[in-house]
Order: C-alpha cells, then structure tokens, then sequence
C-alpha cells in the first residue's frame, strides 16, 4: 500500500507540473522536454531514410522544398532543433508527416491528390502544426500516465502481471518507428491541426479557399470508404470541409506575397 501511495504521489506530481495549453488554448498534459522530443524525432525519421526509397527526381523534390520552405520561414523559432529538414519519399502512399525536431516527410502519391501549391501547403501547414502544437508529446505523455496508472492498480491488487505490459510502455515512448511519435492523432488534435495549418498556409500566401477543394480531393480518393466519424481517429471529410469553412470566413488578410512554387 505505501508503495501504491508514493506511485500515485509520483503521477500526480507531474500530471500538475506539466499542465500547458495548445495554441488553440486547449488544456495539454506535457510530461517530455523539447530536447527528448526533438531526439526522438530524428531517431524515427532517419530509421525512415533508411527504411524507405526518397524520391531522386529533381523537379518534384524542389517543388516541395518551395513550399515547405515558404511555409516555416513563417513559424517562429522552434525550441529542441534550429532548422527543418524534407524528404520526399518514393511511394504511392497519400501522405505526410512532421515530426518533433523539425523532421518532414512527403510521399509522391500525395501529389496526384494535392494538385497544386496551395492544397500541398494545406497538408504541409498541418502536418507542421502537429509539431508546434506539441502533439507527439501529448500522446506519449498520455500513454506514459495511463501505463502508470496500470502499474498503480496491479500493485494496489497484489498483483504480478504488469512485466506483461512492458512492451507496451516501451512502444509508447517512442522505442520504435511503427509507434511513439508516429502513432495516430486523435479527432481533436487533427481538428486542432486543420485550424492551426489553415491560419499558417494563409499567412504564407497560399489560398486557403483551396484547403477546402484539398479534401474533396482526398474523399474523391477514397472511394468513399471512410468509416463512420465516431470509429475513426480522423474527424469525417464533410466534419472537416465545413470547419474549414468556417475558419476561412474569420481569417485576417495576411498580405503576405504569393509563393511561386510549380
């Protein structure tokens, strides 16, 4: 039982001492520093590069970097990494990625979805979102309380099967490309990221109006076989179409110049 107590002490010690809010004002648990985030970061990505082909063709890799580029030139200095770092990837997959430490990552098959600039800034200004919003480290920070919180009931009911969960506390800190900072975003956070990514995209001088067509696209290649809101770690296409538009409707007019990016 003592041993119990001074456990649950523990969690809730850091439960209150890492308390901050997103940038929508959202309530965020934080139990990792920058430092540890932007390491594991880059420990994912380049098991990445290994693990995956980059794309060697000239003109689509500049493309990207021109969009990229035209969108953190506009984020803030960054704590735990001083510059980003893209690679376009060689694969059919319709994705993305940024990861803690500044890392980014775009598949080709994105680009038959994203057809021009402004939708490829759309998800680059999302993915980049996640990152500054602190994500990976929330969810990790989550699955670190809740497997304490598992280790707390075990003990307080004598028992001896928590090495049973061990892989799973290890996986969610990250020990691993397949988990840690590349495990799936939860409703809120990609809602929070479409906001965040449209205000960055637009600041930049992409048109966000074309956020919207950008998930037409993507339910277009879908087949429509997204499953229903409630069973998806992703808000539905039509939830996500109409936040857009809503946010669109109380952007400022940033007047920042038009990337050229073809």
């Amino acid at each position: 039982m003592q041993k119990w107590l001074k456990l649950s002490t523990v969690v809730t010690t850091l439960a209150i001492a890492a308390c901050s809010a997103s940038p929508t004002g959202r309530n965020q648990l934080l139990l990792f520093s920058d430092n540890d985030m932007s390491s594991l970061g880059a420990q994912s990505f380049d098991q990445m590069k290994k693990d995956q082909k980059g794309s060697t063709d000239a003109k689509t890799n500049a493309y990207v970097q021109c969009v990229t580029q035209a969108i953190t030139q506009h984020v803030p200095a960054q704590a735990g990494f001083k510059q980003w770092e893209v690679v376009v990837f060689d694969s059919e997959q319709v994705n993305a990625f940024a990861l803690p430490g500044g890392k980014i990552g775009v598949y080709t098959g994105l680009l038959d979805v994203a057809v021009n600039q402004d939708q490829l800034a759309t998800v680059i200004g999302h993915e980049i979102a996640h990152v500054l919003a602190d994500h990976s480290n929330e969810r990790l920070s989550q699955s670190q309380i809740a497997n304490a919180g598992l280790q707390i009931t075990n003990l307080a009911l004598g028992s001896s099967e928590y090495s049973q969960y061990t892989g799973v506390t290890m996986a969610a800190l990250g020990l691993g490309v397949q988990y840690g900072v590349l495990m799936p975003y939860g409703r809120t956070q990609e809602s929070e990221a479409d906001i965040v990514g449209l205000e960055l995209m637009a600041k930049s001088g992409f048109d966000p109006n074309q956020s919207v067509d950008l998930w037409k696209n993507m339910a277009k290649a879908s087949g429509g076989q997204q499953p229903p809101e409630l069973l998806s770690t992703h808000p539905s296409h039509s939830t996500r179409i109409e936040d857009l538009k809503a946010k669109i409707q109380s952007l400022p007019n940033y007047n920042a110049k038009r990337p050229n990016c073809s």
